[in-house]
C-alpha cells in the first residue's frame, strides 16, 4: 500500500473515532500525516535492544565493598 492511501485509511479511522464531524477534512489529514511520518521514523531506527553491559558494575556501593 502506498504511503496517500495509508493516509487517506488514517484520516477515515480518526473521522470515524471523532463521530463523524463535518468540515475537518484538513485537520483528519494531517494528523494522518503526523501519525504516519512518526510510524515511519520509528521502523527505521529500529527496535530497541537493551544493552547486556548496562547495569553490569553499574552499582558504586557494590564496588565499593568489592563484590
Amino acid at each position: 500500500m502506498d504511503r496517500e492511501e495509508r493516509i487517506r485509511q488514517r484520516a477515515h479511522e480518526i473521522w470515524e473515532r471523532e463521530g463523524r464531524p463535518e468540515g475537518r477534512q484538513q485537520e483528519h489529514w494531517d494528523q494522518a500525516v503526523q501519525e504516519i511520518e512518526s510510524e515511519g521514523s520509528e521502523a527505521e531506527r529500529g527496535p530497541v535492544t537493551p544493552d547486556p553491559a548496562v547495569g553490569v558494575g553499574s552499582d558504586p556501593a557494590a564496588n565499593r565493598a568489592g563484590r
